[in-house]
């Protein structure tokens, strides 16, 4: 996959629900409230991460997108339930995880905080009747039946590979990590000092962990800059601390570089602007759109799909910022900037 090239939306969507689907199915399912004896309501638990952080936000709309074509499709009403506690919480995670089972809720679409603290609920919620898929962050070994998500050791990979290109292979950098009890961002993380090995005249001085905010995640840059004030690149395993602007003031483009994965609306400044000439974008609106598809074809329609659906990032520069940014509009964003709508 060319990374650099962004296709129009409906393209996007009907190519990762093909993904999404394998095998043929019946047209009705057993189980829950949704079954083959007519009843209308099929409904999906969405536990993410954080309601706060907007990537998880995007990919509510995206699954929210899904159910309504599929309860126009199906004539059964498809609903999303939004479970997803306001910050960082695998044991809240694990209540609402008991409370969708509870409820009678007919699966759950789960991004694990804490995998080691989650694979009992998962494993639980299995056992008594109700699927679980996961999202971005994987509950590996447990009893969930698909996963969509990227690799994330490749992704670390990329990162690192992007940011050597835009340093020429020599300079200190730090890695910004997010939360240290992610599975995901741990081999991200792996996959960026991996990579790294391959560039001598590169020094990794430290990983920084942080609460996943905005607020949190530029303030640990800022206080690392500060600590190591030779740092000179950045890599971003996630897009926290680009989500506010702060670090376009904090930060002189001039003698710091930035590859960060992400780039919702908040992020492009920091590509105009030369402080981040290269966001790595998770399409996270399919987060939400293939996963519900996959779990509506698994659960009610009986297909069989694969364990684990793959996602693939758009590499973001100032070559297709315009581009990019109106395929966010596309997806529903409604904070993107004009400015950048406007560009080529």
């Amino acid at each position: 996959m060319n990374r650099s090239h962004v296709v129009p939306v409906p393209f996007l969507l009907s190519a990762a629900a093909m993904l999404a689907c394998g095998g043929s199915g019946e047209s009705a399912a057993k189980g829950g409230s949704a079954s083959s004896g007519g009843a209308k309501t099929f409904t999906i638990a969405m536990i993410a991460k954080s309601s706060t952080n907007p990537v998880f936000l995007s990919g509510r709309t995206g699954a929210d997108s899904a159910a309504k074509e599929l309860s126009k499709q199906y004539g059964v009403n498809v609903r999303v339930d939004w479970l997803t506690p306001p910050s960082e919480d695998a044991t809240i995670q694990a209540q609402r995880i008991a409370s969708a089972v509870n409820s009678g809720d007919n699966a759950i679409l789960l991004s694990a905080s804490d995998a080691g603290k989650l694979i009992g609920a998962v494993n639980e919620a299995v056992d008594r009747g109700v699927p679980v898929m996961t999202f971005d962050s994987d509950v590996a070994g447990s009893k969930r039946f698909s996963f969509y998500g990227g690799d994330d050791e490749l992704i670390g990979k990329q990162v690192m590979q992007e940011l050597a290109r835009q340093m020429n292979g020599k300079g200190r950098i730090a890695i910004l990590g997010g939360s240290q009890n992610a599975p995901n961002l741990q081999k991200r993380i792996e996959g960026v000092k991996n990579e790294a090995k391959n560039y001598p005249g590169i020094t990794i001085v430290n990983t920084f962990y942080h609460e996943e905010t905005p607020q949190d995640a530029a303030a640990e840059v800022v206080r690392a800059q500060n600590a190591y004030p030779g740092i000179q690149g950045w890599a971003m395993i996630g897009g926290w601390a680009l989500f506010t602007k702060a670090l376009l003031t904090d930060l002189d483009p001039a003698r710091l570089k930035i590859v960060s994965v992400d780039a919702l609306p908040a992020e492009l400044p920091y590509v105009d602007k030369g402080l981040a000439p290269v966001l790595l974008a998770q399409p996270t609106y399919l987060w939400g759109y293939v996963s519900v598809k996959t779990i509506f074809d698994h659960v009610y329609l009986h297909k069989d799909v694969p364990p684990h659906v793959q996602m693939d990032l758009v590499r973001v520069s100032k070559d297709n910022l315009g581009t990019w940014a109106r395929q966010l509009k596309a997806w529903g964003f409604t904070d993107v900037d004009p400015k950048y709508l406007a560009m080529k």
